[in-house]
């Protein structure tokens, strides 16, 4: 944002004379600030005509604005298919920071009691490369916590519990993604079939913590209780050097559609905050009734101001940002990657060091933006989460009806290595976001239960959600007691985890799927606030061994930074930070065009060597096995490894019992349709020393790099995985 703002600070502030209200509408006629009882929140005590400036906003000084002080807005102007004007409705201030209920149910603002005492505890800041995303409800994950009293369960207050924090500790994981915590409401048709919106998908404002995610002391302990809470929660996991990211959904509000309910925006001025056509018809690339114009300086403005906010005053670290290909559109609607939010965003000085993380698609025309963002964001990589459920469950699946694999190894190579051909060299493997799943879709373990989705009790027909899961239930739709499918189902469960967490790029792991989660096939369990969505913390022995592979993967990650680089290597170069790579096919040798490209050879190995920047050198090597039939590897020989250790195999919970030491040009034994990780003994390449002659010499960033015949086939699949990716997915009703 440019210095000589001429919005100036938007919302209230205190003054000598009592607290200046500030508001932005450029077609308004006239505004009044109504301040109401402190006794009856019906009862307007008083009332004050704003007078506008030049820039349009409009400013009114009253005493009595003061923290606890409840207040709204009514706006006047002309009529018009865009306008939404009503001087008799009351409104939110944008801008508020605290917002309380009627028993009428009307909304009021009032002034917030900022103040908490942080100890000087500082924000973690955990660097990209050491990040590990926990994506997880504040509800759902505390909610059936029986080691915790019962009225801290399913709170803010529960999530930052000593048992909650030892948990998430233990698991490994850095950095808590919390789903919406800005105050939302359900969907009229969603309260008409009397469901709710429990994952938060429809804000109401942008500045105020959900009420209902706080415990029952705070919602009735006055102003700032509940952002007391909230701000202690933040305290006492950064405490534990946890960081704390929020899902914001600034793409649209709940005043739905056109005849939605009007609770701000819509009312204080239409035709700047909304996207229409001159005739009143609502330009919607959101799928939920309304989008936010961003081409609007004052839309602008509130998100920076929200972000602020969040990132200094509450400490939030970072944020994931829903439909963000919605914040980039432009005047036409059309995406722009240099768009003026999405760089200032980024240049934002009060923003620096704060995590940016895109959902890179909206549901609008030309609406999947996936590597298209600007440096310094890091975005969710669809690619990377299609091609893992394709290589572990539907190439399975049409191995088995057809005989063959649909493709072969290539193409997961690719998204393993940091997904080069998608984000650009500057941006580096640290711009990819990769999952398996998200709050929306098949969980872990239902992706290898449920052929199909499941959603009749989501109230419509099972129409919603997507159908094209890429799942694959090896034999039986849902629970089953056939030992067969139950061990083929944990192996995957445990291949897909491994695939996330051994890959280049920042993990996203969904909460419950580290135990294997099941939402019984439901592939859209946003209207559902009950045990069928909530993390049960009793487990059965199975996913206490599921829970172990979890925590040993992410203890592997941690340990071994040839897993995580930071940047794309160059060919014949040593870049810090970078990871050089060497491909092998099944027998040692360097891989050809039929070992990338063949269904029936979908065998790697690679050796990852770190390039020390600021840790320790060290080297891995990795074992791809995707046939469902065992194979003879022979180790690969390498200048300067003298030996290997095996860390982690697929095909076991428990891999104690299995030859931990191996030596190069030895020979194993793979499991079917398996992963195994080695840690490679020995000394690291000088800088540019070349490996063996024929040697597939590469980088982290694709094995299209390696040259030679390998790199036209891996080019031809990138071109086909650009293909494959494209498109916008469809929105579901709570989030894409």
């Amino acid at each position: 944002m440019p210095k000589a703002d001429p919005l100036g600070h938007l919302g209230v502030t205190m003054t000598p004379r009592g607290g200046r209200l500030r508001v932005y509408s450029r077609h308004a006629s006239s505004i009044e600030l109504c301040l109401f009882d402190p006794d009856d929140p019906n009862w307007v005590a008083a009332t004050v005509a704003m007078t506008p400036n030049r820039s349009h906003v409009w400013t009114a000084v009253h005493p009595e604005l003061r923290p606890g002080a409840r207040y709204s807005i009514r706006v006047d102007g002309p009529a018009g298919p865009t306008h939404s004007f009503d001087p008799a409705r009351h409104l939110i201030d944008p801008h508020a920071r605290g917002l309380a209920r009627t028993t009428s149910g009307e909304w009021r603002a009032y002034v917030q009691e900022e103040h908490f005492d942080w100890g000087g505890v500082p924000k973690p800041a955990i660097p990209l490369d050491h990040t590990v995303v926990y994506e997880a409800h504040v509800k759902g994950l505390t909610k059936l916590n029986p080691d915790m009293p019962d009225e801290l369960r399913g709170t803010y207050a529960g999530l930052a519990h000593p048992t909650t924090i030892a948990y998430l500790k233990e698991l490994g994981v850095t950095t808590v993604q919390l789903l919406p915590v800005h105050q939302s409401v359900s969907e009229q048709r969603l309260l008409k079939q009397g469901l709710t919106n429990y994952w938060g998908y429809n804000t109401l404002n942008f500045f105020t913590p959900a009420t209902g995610l706080a415990t029952r002391h705070a919602q009735t302990g006055g102003t700032g209780a509940v952002l007391r809470e909230f701000k202690g929660m933040v305290r006492l996991l950064h405490e534990a050097g946890l960081e704390v990211v929020l899902d914001v959904v600034y793409n649209h509000t709940a005043e739905e559609g056109p005849t939605g309910p009007t609770s701000s925006l819509r009312g204080i001025d239409a035709a700047s905050y909304y996207r229409q056509t001159p005739g009143g018809e609502y330009i919607d690339t959101t799928g939920c009734g309304n989008t936010i114009d961003f081409s609007v300086p004052a839309a602008q403005r509130l998100v920076l101001d929200s972000l602020r906010y969040w990132a200094n005053e509450v400490q939030i670290d970072g944020f994931r940002f829903d439909l963000m290909a919605t914040l980039g559109r432009d005047r036409h609607a059309q995406f722009d990657p240099g768009h003026p939010l999405l760089r200032a965003i980024l240049d934002d000085p009060a923003l620096q060091g704060v995590k940016m993380i895109a959902e890179p698609w909206d549901v609008g025309l030309g609406g999947w933006q996936v590597g298209n963002f600007p440096a310094g964001y890091s975005e969710w990589n669809d690619g990377f989460r299609d091609r893992a459920r394709n290589f572990w469950l539907t190439d399975a699946a049409s191995a088995r009806r057809h005989g063959t694999a649909p493709e072969g190894i290539g193409s997961l190579a690719r998204r393993m290595t940091g997904s080069a051909h998608v984000f650009a060299a500057e941006r580096g493997p640290l711009a990819s976001v990769n999952f398996i799943t998200a709050h929306d879709g098949f969980t872990l373990a239902d992706l290898t239960a449920y052929d199909e989705k499941h959603n009749l009790g989501n109230g419509e027909g099972n129409r919603d959600g997507t159908s094209h899961n890429r799942s694959f239930n090896f034999g039986v739709e849902g629970p089953t007691d056939d030992a067969r499918i139950v061990a083929d189902r944990r192996k995957a469960m445990r291949n897909l985890l491994g695939t996330l967490l051994l890959s280049a790029g920042v993990p996203m792991i969904t909460a419950g799927d580290e135990f294997g989660r099941s939402q019984r096939g439901n592939n859209n369990a946003y209207c559902h606030d009950s045990e069928l969505t909530w993390l049960s913390w009793d487990h059965r022995g199975w996913q206490e061994d599921l829970l172990r592979v979890s925590k040993r993967l992410l203890a592997l990650r941690r340990e071994n930074p040839a897993l995580r680089p930071v940047r794309y290597g160059k060919w014949g170069e040593t870049v810090p930070s970078a990871t050089q790579m060497d491909w092998f096919n099944k027998e040692g040798r360097s891989m050809t065009m039929l070992d990338w490209d063949s269904p029936a050879e979908r065998t790697l190995q690679y050796l990852a060597a770190s390039t020390p920047e600021f840790e320790e050198f060290n080297r891995i090597l990795l074992i791809v096995h995707g046939l469902e039939d065992e194979v003879t590897v022979t180790l690969p020989e390498h200048v300067g490894v003298t030996g290997y250790t095996l860390l982690w195999d697929s095909s076991h919970d428990d891999i104690s019992q299995l030859e931990p030491e191996h030596a190069p040009g030895g020979r194993l034994c793979v499991g079917p349709a398996s992963m195994l990780l080695f840690r490679a003994h020995g000394e690291p390449l000088g800088p540019g020393e070349p490996g063996e002659p024929g040697e597939n010499r590469g980088e982290n960033s694709d094995p299209a790099t390696d040259g030679g015949a390998a790199a036209a086939v891996v080019a031809r699949g990138a071109e086909a995985a650009s293909e494959a990716d494209g498109g916008a997915p469809t929105r579901a009703d709570g989030d894409v």
